[in-house]
């Protein structure tokens, strides 16, 4: 989580055990108007304004070239699940079976791995391909003959593989060793333009394969990368992080808008909640008003006590999906007057955080109270999140 979230988050916490009656808006307000140097905040910019040096970033062409896309209500894949027949096949069984018509596949894995062979003698240079989709054209050809919108997830600065066979494109110690999270987990530097097109190179040939939306997972620096900006060495320029994330959503879409595929973003739930994330260089309003979709990740699970009124906010997924519903509208009010508001489609819980303090088993009516918020605010289209892809039976979507 971005040190912004965290810190306001934490905040927020320890005030409303004291004071019930202090919200988090007056919280994250105080923090923004007192200038904390603690954090690295950045006010979302009007876009009208001509002092706004950001101005630039917004589209004033953005058009969605599936317009007669059905609403979505659709599932994860890891590229396990869809190369291995007898998973498919009851996934596909599932849709059939329920008001579920999408998948969201992995083309490009959380490791850096393209999953399936794809043609492209650039790609098959890099040498990053696992070939764990052995018949991706059996796979398109199964889901638009059951109905399926076809999604294809690329995760995108996140990406150990190509961090490890070229450096140069990651960020490095000072003494030129690789850095990793502590999950081991290494990025790739959003400044370099290599990995935009690197990236993009993938999501064409996605949608060549009959993908008909590109969803890009981690547009964004590592969490708390401001704490280590200026101590790793990587290529820069005078961008801010900000600028760097929202300029890629928008080159992407450009990109890819000619061969009539959408393209979505997935966004951390609380970046609707609080000011921008100057440290991972997310900024809600931007991004979203350059994607044709929005999925904001709002699981009740990765909310902490105090969010929305609730004490374990994972244990009231109505109370969390209808706060977070609220905070994502009213993000999108300004861009939406600009005809710029995309398509609003989060990723609900179907898992049982069992190591969230208080945490409650999910199950069919976790699911429905969840898509039941997100009714009751407008929101028609959701993901299901399930890591294992094992999803809750008998739900009514």
């Amino acid at each position: 989580m971005d040190m912004l979230l965290a810190s306001l988050i934490m905040v927020w916490g320890n005030l409303s055990a004291t004071s019930p009656d202090v919200t988090f808006e007056q919280v994250a307000k105080v923090s923004v108007e007192a200038k904390s140097t603690a954090v690295a905040v950045a006010k979302p910019a009007d876009p009208q304004a001509k002092e706004d040096p950001l101005a630039h970033l917004f589209p004033t062409n953005k058009v969605d070239p599936q317009k007669d896309a059905p609403e979505v209500k659709g599932i994860y894949l890891t590229a396990y699940s869809a190369g291995g027949a007898k998973k498919f096949d009851s996934l596909v069984k599932l849709l059939d079976d329920t008001a579920l018509n999408s998948m969201v596949i992995d083309v490009k894995d959380d490791n850096g791995y393209i999953t399936w062979e794809t043609g492209n003698e650039q790609l098959k240079a890099m040498d990053t391909t696992q070939k764990l989709i052995s018949d991706m054209p059996k796979i398109i050809s199964t889901m638009n003959e059951h109905q399926i919108y076809p999604i294809a997830r690329i995760v995108v600065f996140k990406d150990s593989i190509l961090s490890k066979k070229k450096p140069e494109l990651s960020f490095v110690h000072p003494d030129g060793t690789l850095w990793a999270n502590g999950k081991k987990e290494s990025f790739v530097n959003p400044y370099a333009k290599e990995v935009w097109d690197y990236n993009i190179e993938v999501a064409k040939e996605a949608a060549k394969a009959g993908f008909k939306e590109i969803q890009f997972d981690y547009v964004r620096f590592p969490e708390g990368f401001e704490t280590r900006a200026n101590t790793l060495k990587y290529t820069k320029d005078e961008r801010s992080r900000i600028e760097v994330v929202s300029a890629f959503t928008k080159y992407a879409r450009e990109q890819l808008e000619p061969l009539g595929v959408r393209v979505s973003v997935d966004i951390f739930g609380y970046a609707a909640s609080v000011p921008a994330a100057e440290g991972i260089g997310q900024d809600f309003e931007k991004i979203s008003a350059n994607v044709n979709v929005i999925c904001p990740m709002i699981y009740p699970s990765h909310y902490t006590t105090g969010w929305f009124g609730a004490k374990v906010p994972d244990a009231a997924p109505y109370v969390t999906i209808n706060g977070a519903s609220k905070d994502t509208t009213k993000k999108l009010t300004h861009i939406e007057s600009m005809g710029l508001k995309p398509v609003i489609r989060p990723w609900i819980q179907d898992f049982t955080a069992t190591w969230v303090p208080g945490h409650i088993t999910y199950g069919k009516r976790e699911l429905e109270e969840q898509i039941r918020a997100l009714k009751d605010n407008g929101v028609n289209e959701f993901l299901l999140w399930n890591a294992n892809n094992r999803y809750t039976p008998d739900v009514n979507y």
